[in-house]
């Protein structure tokens, strides 16, 4: 009799939390003169709260790039979920992704995201309302979490490259023109040696055009293994076996750097972290909102986060 009186109270506390009004801010931060504009919801105060750290690209709140037709939603929809489970959530655009922020942004370097990300965390550090904080960095905001997760309670690396930025970028590119990766490797060799490439590969110009070349090169001299090790709070690994941009393989590595951290692989996930069947789904799902979240992410996302 007192386990059903348990499990009906557990029941009943579930179904009030999943039809509980979700509150929603609207908060702007400023790093100087960069804006990022970015929502905040929850149900109820004193509940954990996570921040998202976005991926390459000019990403929104939501998971979205319009300029590129990315609509994944794929943002918009884990605040959904993990809000339904009393867990308080904010993301915010990318300084990338505010026009307002272009003028600031020139010869921006990769630690310049981790400067934006402090800026989020010491407000939140100040508000009173939430219990702790769990930073989930997707993608390539594993590594600009790891930077900034001196401050934090949790961290989540999804989606995150095991190797530096060179590494990753001349396995992509070799995947399906070795001769081409082999010319990435020597466009990389040089802008580790002199700080710039001076006559860039026309066939890897969306890669090492001038403009990009102060971030390649600050990007590159963090290694996510070395900093990883640095990491002294609770961990959690995640990645897909259906990502076709990280592989499973880094987020090996970057258990086997610091093996305290916990790692799920998760079946059939891909990297716009949504459930794919069938490989034809994989870059479509880029493109629509209609493809569903990751349940098991989701699971595995609430139980670290509340544990």
């Amino acid at each position: 009799m007192i386990k059903i009186i348990i499990y009906v109270t557990f029941y009943a506390l579930n179904i009030a939390l999943a039809t509980a009004q979700v509150k929603t801010e609207e908060v702007t931060l400023h790093n100087n003169k960069i804006q990022l504009p970015g929502t905040l919801t929850f149900i109820e105060e004193k509940s954990p709260l996570i921040i998202w750290v976005h991926g390459s690209g000019p990403v929104d709140r939501n998971g979205n790039q319009p300029a590129q037709n990315v609509n994944a939603n794929y943002v918009k929809q884990i605040r959904d979920a993990v809000n339904k489970e009393n867990i308080a959530f904010f993301s915010f655009d990318k300084r990338t992704a505010n026009k307002t922020n272009w003028a600031f942004s020139k010869n921006i370097k990769f630690t310049d995201f981790g400067k934006d990300l402090d800026t989020v965390i010491s407000h939140f550090k100040n508000d009173k309302r939430f219990t702790e904080i769990t930073l989930i960095g997707h993608s390539q905001g594993s590594l600009v979490a790891m930077l900034a997760s001196k401050n934090i309670d949790k961290y989540i690396s999804l989606a995150g490259a095991g190797e530096t930025i060179d590494k990753t970028i001349v396995k992509q590119v070799g995947k399906n023109n070795p001769t081409l990766g082999e010319a990435a490797q020597q466009q990389f060799d040089t802008l580790k040696a002199k700080g710039k490439i001076e006559t860039v590969n026309p066939f890897l110009m969306s890669v090492f055009a001038k403009q990009n070349q102060p971030f390649l090169y600050s990007w590159m001299q963090i290694n996510p293994t070395e900093k990883i090790k640095e990491l002294t709070i609770p961990i959690l690994i995640i990645n897909g076996d259906k990502d076709l941009q990280v592989k499973v393989e880094d987020a090996k590595l970057l258990h086997a750097a610091n093996p305290k951290s916990e790692l799920v692989i998760i079946e059939n996930m891909n990297h716009v972290l949504k459930n794919i069947e069938k490989d034809a789904d994989n870059m479509a799902s880029y493109f629509s909102a209609d493809y569903p979240i990751s349940e098991k992410l989701i699971e595995t996302i609430i139980k670290f986060v509340k544990k």
